[in-house]
């Protein structure tokens, strides 16, 4: 029989190959198809990185100014998608609202020879922001958002929908660069999911579908907003190391600290931090950043825990101004890339993910007739 504490929650265990991403090689690093996070972050677009996953190669200039194009013209929501949308609860979770949305366009565009999973795949790319931003306007204000925007990007593109303005070029390229931080990380619990459901021969919409709800958990794409929701009870610095002090003697789990697969640090978490720092400086804050810093400090003091991509992705999103409901519908806007790349991948050497388990219930006993029970 295999030891539990080895195989609970595949833990180290190989689950396939792939040519996409590596993650934590020796306890640290992360490439996309061979470049390094901390290249992509400081060089690329998130345009870029998604083309990059999607297509295999990084973009040409003229094939990158033709992607941005393309997704410029997939941005308008169908008329019976907005239905759907206008008919969701103002507060149902927005998680919940792109998982609708995914898989009613499902419905809608349905996967065929002529519509297939390359054109499905830049369609969620471009029409996730709008999703959550029409249904988001409706149901707060009842404003119906005109999506098909000539925002130059992605970044830009969300941002003036959420606040009806174009945004500051230091904001665009702040969300830019947590696109790019956020759109692939190997067989975490989504994409592994999107795989296993791929690996049926379902259709791609609900492939997506299933990443998403797997997404939706605190220990996985949740972190972020319950890290800003500890952030943000604190006032002062020795406010937050007091209360942390408290939660570590209770014992109790201390979200966007620590990796399942990082040992030593998460590359993308410095990445993003100095982005955390850039924008509190630009808002005049000193509350939020420093209280991110001070917990960050009694965590590795008192743990020796690193924070992960989530912890400062969170301030950095309260500084932009998106309420922190959408900051795990933001990880899906990026990881839809990964996602897609992984679908393809699954289904171009396709076998059925199919895993044993060893059973540790009773022996096998026989049936009693309900009257002798």
């Amino acid at each position: 029989m295999s030891d539990p504490k080895k195989t609970g929650g595949l833990a180290g265990i190989v689950a396939g190959e792939t040519t996409i991403a590596t993650v934590g090689k020796e306890g640290v690093g992360l490439t996309y198809r061979g470049y390094t996070i901390e290249d992509l972050a400081a060089q690329a677009t998130f345009e870029e990185v998604a083309y990059m996953l999607i297509y295999g190669e990084l973009p040409t200039q003229s094939q990158l100014d033709s992607y941005r194009h393309t997704l410029k013209c997939l941005r308008g929501l169908p008329a019976p998608l907005k239905t759907v949308l206008e008919q969701l609860p103002r507060d149902a979770h927005p998680m919940d609202v792109l998982r609708t949305g995914c898989s009613a366009l499902g419905t809608l565009e349905r996967e065929t020879k002529s519509h297939d999973q390359l054109a499905i795949a830049n369609r969620l790319l471009a029409l996730f922001p709008g999703m959550l931003l029409y249904w988001y306007h409706f149901t707060h204000s009842g404003k119906r958002i005109e999506t098909a925007i000539d925002a130059p990007s992605i970044a830009a593109h969300f941002l003036q929908m959420l606040h009806g303005k174009p945004a500051p070029e230091l904001h665009v390229r702040a969300m830019d660069v947590s696109l790019i931080l956020y759109a692939e990380h190997e067989f975490n619990a989504s994409t592994f999911t999107c795989r296993t459901i791929a690996s049926t021969m379902a259709d791609f919409y609900s492939a997506v579908t299933g990443g998403i709800g797997a997404l939706q958990g605190p220990l996985h794409g949740g972190a972020n907003e319950a890290a800003m929701e500890l952030i943000e009870q604190f006032q002062t610095p020795e406010e937050a190391e007091k209360a942390l002090m408290q939660m570590l003697h209770e014992k109790k789990l201390v979200m966007g600290f620590g990796h399942r697969v990082y040992k030593k640090a998460d590359p993308r978490s410095d990445v993003i931090k100095v982005w955390s720092k850039k924008l509190s400086e630009a808002a005049s804050d000193k509350v939020i950043y420093p209280v991110s810093e001070r917990l960050e400090a009694v965590m590795r003091r008192e743990k020796g825990m690193f924070p992960n991509l989530d912890f400062y992705s969170a301030s950095a999103y309260r500084f932009l101004g998106i309420p922190t409901p959408m900051f795990t519908p933001l990880f899906v806007i990026a990881r839809i890339t990964g996602w897609s790349a992984h679908i393809f991948e699954q289904r171009a050497h396709n076998r059925l993910i199919r895993p044993t388990a060893d059973y540790v219930g009773h022996a096998t006993r026989p049936f009693v007739p309900i009257g002798k029970r």
